[in-house]
């Protein structure tokens, strides 16, 4: 049987998997190296060699196929990565130099087709025919799946929903800068390093986010507006998605993900902004969306099981 192996490259970690058939054989994770183009190549051959060396008998098998997700995208038109928040990688020829150290072809999709991909095929959206699958973490992104297939666009850029602007302000300041260039982007107030910075222009106070929950499950009242304000912010962001493409699944992965109030509160808020729940409601009848927000089946290692089927799976 086939092994194949997938890479997840994020903004903190890069984790590996080896699949064999739906097997996973062996899985590893290093650090990611920061602001450094090479180190990051290096780690990722390391990272696969280190995977092959632990599930491969030369003798029985061919190689593996290598599939990786990035927090950005290809363009189809250079070869080079553009759209990263991992801001190191963007103009770099990373697919070519990778398959010229590897010596055989690879394939490389954004981090959040890939998560998506893994949610519809066998996750929380299987036997959905949309899925709109969220990456909430460092940065944030998201990829579209219609019936199986990854719809990755002309331009390549199909669910970067987290460079749009946060939809329906109500009185947020809009100066916050993007490392795309823009202000005001739904990435910059719903990564974690956007909650981050919210509560501290709020509060005066730098906390990561599991100390917001953890503040705000202890009675501390500004850090639970801090996190009433993510929600309704998240609720939102969503709502937009479900007016352009009204998939009847969303799921979320990275690391805000964690946070299991999303999968109450945001639904019970987003119906304020979606199109289909604005209708006046006929007597004992009750409008809401039927859209489902949950949460990632297979958890931290979907994006990286993604990578690991982009040579079988179809995109478009």
């Amino acid at each position: 049987m086939l092994l194949r192996i997938g890479i997840d490259l994020g903004g903190t970690k890069i984790e590996g998997i080896a699949l064999d058939g739906r097997t996973e054989a062996a899985r590893l994770r290093v650090d990611t190296p920061q602001n450094d183009y090479g180190a990051t190549v290096a780690a990722i051959v390391t990272l696969v060699t280190d995977l092959e060396s632990r599930t491969l008998n030369p003798e029985s098998r061919p190689r593996p196929t290598i599939g990786i997700g990035i927090p950005g995208i290809i363009t189809p038109s250079t070869g080079l990565v553009k759209n990263a928040n991992s801001t190191w990688l963007i103009g770099r020829p990373l697919q070519q130099d990778l398959e010229r150290r590897f010596r055989r072809p690879i394939r490389i999709a954004n981090d959040a087709n890939c998560f998506a991909m893994s949610e519809a095929a066998d996750g929380a959206g299987a036997g959905a025919k949309i899925v709109f699958g969220v990456i909430a973490g460092t940065g944030v992104g998201g990829g579209i799946v219609v019936d199986g297939r990854i719809v990755s666009g002309a331009n390549g850029i199909a669910g970067e929903w987290g460079h749009n602007p946060l939809p329906w302000p109500e009185a947020e300041d809009d100066g916050r800068g993007c490392y795309c260039g823009k202000r005001g982007c739904i990435e910059t107030f719903l990564s974690g390093p956007g909650l981050t910075a919210d509560h501290e222009r709020s509060t005066g106070i730098r906390l990561l986010p599991p100390q917001i929950v953890e503040a705000a499950s202890g009675g501390d009242s500004a850090a639970e507006k801090t996190l009433l304000r993510y929600e309704r912010r998240f609720a939102r962001a969503l709502a937009s998605i479900v007016n352009v493409l009204d998939p009847e699944v969303i799921v979320l992965g990275g690391g805000m993900s964690n946070l299991t109030r999303l999968y109450a509160n945001v639904p019970r808020l987003w119906g304020e902004f979606i199109f289909a729940a604005q209708r006046t409601p006929e007597p004992n009848e009750t409008i809401a969306p039927k859209t489902k927000l949950l949460p990632a089946l297979h958890g931290p290692a979907s994006g990286v099981r993604g990578a690991a089927w982009l040579w079988d799976g179809r995109t478009g």
